[in-house]
């Protein structure tokens, strides 16, 4: 690991800086609290950036509209018989309200969105799931956090070891770029569990953005881009935020939260979640449990500071413990470890995290310099059944790079930057042992030009080495172009490219009787990704609705073939070699505020992926063709109470080749179409919610889950084959205790 440990002292030489972000507009509404502790529009308040000339006035209905340039954070509110203050706006945030109290100055503003999801005004088509849209559903963590969306489709990749995976465009999570605060994130060892490592309660909000990324985060996003934002002391108002929760499976959670003012251009929070699952049920009588036990600790501590109009950055520190133990009723994991008594899983990991921002503020006027350090120790040691999985991560990642408005009117702008990403695998997978170092250094370039936000084109390109796999080649182009007021179109085509790790990314096979076969050496995966999107926007009583319209189309150079048709008791992986593999996505979406305190949120998705077996063009497994979504929200006046349904109908999905198996232990060739349905309803105190709520109220299950569940060291016991829920109705409740 020498070489490692020298290519990582290399990146710590580099400087520390943070993303920028292109050009928007900021929309909100000014209220104010009257007499009768009412909500009351606020018209003819005169909001202007800090600095600036650029400003707005509020209107009859409270709502202002102003334009947003690249380095403005400081937005200012005057009014008559109010004092002029300053509010610190998130560089993503887009929307907003603006609250004070009659009589009181502006210090006591504070900024809340009503909207639980919405589209961004950038080029590339992106979603934002707010503070709202988390809290509407139970939110434990990331995998639990897109009820209200179709775009991604989460599921259990086996049956045991609780496990939950993602699709975008039809294509498995892997080809999605997870990334926090625009730093790559969840990624190698990380790839199984990492949404689960993700608390809800420190989101402040998530961005899933479709088709491929920026040049500027890497060359692996290819089907879609989900990047996190926890909840920052900058412009966080809460002292003091807890959450506790319980479920029916006796699952409970405590997540705490508190902010720290250290001087007058820095602060720190710190953020502290706890779960424990202690509880073995087996409801399906099958003899397994039907959720793993489960103990995770998770610790962040972050500061962000400044210094005004010169440099401003973050510094993100955590760790993680977890241990996951699963398997058959009467296991125990002292006596029975990797024996035939009993079938277990062990699962313990250990995982920490440091990411360091920093901007610099150049002494041109539109000049900036920017970059990104993080580094990852992950270690993963696990058992299933009689296999044995140990791996260790150590990764470092540095991205550096100058951006520039080179007019006045800021209608052009180019970023340039270089950056370098080191993976160290040391992996034993039962008797093999192999060392992997995978060094990437790259260069990139992306010119914007920029009409008003009527007309944007980015166009990026990067060059990367891959010290196993050769030179990767990345261009990318967005364009959006405003074509009516109301109506926007958007276009991207672009190439994407990643590293397969192929134990580590197919853990939900080592829960099977399948021998891993290897048939060749893996190349490095590489896809062509292109899509369009119309996004319609119309007014009902004064509420802004939303209709988007997309498609994307995913074509595939190479991949890695994961052939789990040919025969049941066994894996497959070789390349495609020319072989045919694309993936088409559609999906429209309507986002609708018909009345007062009402959310409507409905779409349809369609997917069409197929893949080249040995020789035959097939559909891809455990893929739904059809989705649906509908969400009804509802809050009262001041939201003291909020009521949220969803129900998703899920296609029927291809199942895997099970013909040959004994009659007993074969499955159909398609999974049913079935209806699941959540619900939630929430009370709003002073300093307190309460929230009650159900998923899966249709108690709809997958019966059987596990084949040859009663023999699971034979040669067909297959844990792998989920394709709907596999447990029943869930019920749960939990406090929020909020101080400001």
């Amino acid at each position: 690991m020498h070489k490692l440990i020298n290519h990582i002292g290399i990146i710590l030489l580099l400087i520390l800086t943070s993303h920028t972000i292109y050009g928007q507009q900021l929309e909100g509404t000014l209220y104010e609290i009257n007499e009768d502790e009412k909500k009351q529009v606020l018209a003819g308040a005169t909001i202007y950036w800090q600095n600036t000339s650029i400003g707005s006035i509020s209107d009859s209905h409270g709502r202002f509209i102003i334009p947003r340039k690249n380095q403005e954070r400081h937005l200012i509110i005057s009014f008559i018989g109010y004092q002029s203050d300053t509010v610190l706006i998130d560089k993503d945030q887009t929307i907003l309200e603006l609250i004070l109290q009659k009589g009181k100055e502006l210090s006591g503003v504070t900024i809340t969105s009503n909207e639980s999801t919405y589209i961004s005004s950038r080029p590339i088509l992106s979603q934002r799931i707010t503070t709202e849209g988390l809290r509407k559903a139970a939110c434990c963590n990331l995998s639990e956090s897109f009820e209200s969306t179709i775009s991604v489709d989460v599921s259990y990749s086996d049956a045991i070891s609780g496990a939950k995976q993602i699709q975008m465009l039809g294509l498995a999570g892997i080809y999605t770029q997870i990334m926090l605060e625009n730093t790559p994130y969840i990624r190698g060892l990380a790839a199984p569990f990492g949404l689960m490592y993700i608390p809800g309660s420190w989101m402040e909000a998530i961005n899933i953005s479709k088709g491929t990324a920026s040049v500027i985060n890497g060359y692996e996003s290819i089907t879609g881009q989900i990047d996190v934002n926890y909840k920052k002391p900058e412009t966080n108002k809460e002292k003091l935020f807890v959450n506790v929760f319980l479920n029916s499976m006796l699952k409970t959670e405590l997540n705490l939260n508190t902010r720290f003012q250290i001087k007058e251009n820095s602060s720190s929070m710190f953020l502290f979640h706890f779960e424990n699952q202690f509880l073995k049920s087996d409801h399906n009588t099958d003899g397994f449990i039907d959720s793993p036990l489960n103990t995770q600790l998770n610790f962040m501590n972050r500061w962000d500071y400044s210094i005004p109009n010169k440099m401003e950055g973050r510094t993100l520190i955590s760790y993680l413990y977890e241990n996951r133990e699963g398997g058959q009723m009467d296991f125990d994991k002292q006596k029975d470890h990797l024996s035939t008594k009993a079938y277990g899983l062990g699962i313990q990991t250990h995982r920490m995290n440091i990411i360091s921002k920093n901007g610099l503020l150049l002494p041109g006027k539109h000049e900036s310099l920017a970059s990104i350090l993080s580094f990852t120790y992950h270690d993963f040691d696990a058992f299933y059944g009689l296999k044995s999985l140990h791996s260790q991560q150590l990764s470092a990642y540095a991205n550096i790079f100058y951006e520039n408005f080179i007019d006045k009117k800021e209608h052009h702008k180019i970023d340039v930057g270089m950056s370098y990403q080191i993976d160290g695998y040391n992996e034993s997978f039962n008797d093999s042992n192999s060392l992997r170092i995978e060094s990437v250094p790259g260069i990139f370039a992306q010119y914007s030009y920029i009409l008003d936000d009527k007309f944007i084109v980015i166009a990026g390109l990067r060059g990367d080495v891959h010290n196993l796999y050769g030179f990767f080649l990345t261009p990318r182009l967005h364009m959006k172009w405003q074509m009516l007021n109301h109506t926007s179109l958007r276009l991207s085509i672009g190439k994407g490219y990643r590293a397969p790790n192929l134990y580590i990314e197919n853990t939900s096979l080592m829960n099977t009787s399948r021998v891993f076969v290897i048939e060749e050496d893996i190349k490095a995966e590489e896809a062509w990704n292109a899509g369009a999107s119309i996004t319609q926007t119309f007014k009902i009583k004064g509420k802004e609705s939303t209709v988007i319209l997309d498609y994307f189309y995913t074509h595939f150079n190479q991949q890695t073939i994961v052939n789990v048709d040919r025969n049941p008791q066994k894996v497959y992986f070789y390349n495609l070699n020319g072989s045919q593999s694309f993936a088409h996505s559609a999906q429209i979406e309507w986002m609708l505020y018909p009345f007062k305190g009402w959310e409507i949120i409905s779409a349809y998705r369609f997917n069409y992926v197929r893949q080249e077996l040995d020789g035959k063009l097939m559909e891809k497994t455990l893929n739904s063709k059809h989705k649906a979504l509908l969400s009804l929200s509802y809050a009262t006046k001041f939201e003291k109470w909020k009521f949220t349904v969803s129900g998703q109908f899920h296609g029927k999905q291809r199942l895997p080749a099970t013909a040959s198996n004994p009659l007993a232990y074969q499955r159909a060739d398609y999974s049913p179409n079935f209806f699941t349905l959540n619900a939630q309803i929430t009370k709003k105190f002073k300093y307190i919610d309460i929230y009650v709520g159900a998923e899966n109220l249709t108690n709809y299950k997958q019966h059987h889950p596990i084949i040859a569940a009663e023999d699971p060291f034979g040669e067909y016991f297959d844990s792998s084959i989920i394709w709907g829920p596999i447990d029943g109705i869930m019920i749960y409740t939990g406090l929020r205790l909020t101080l400001k």
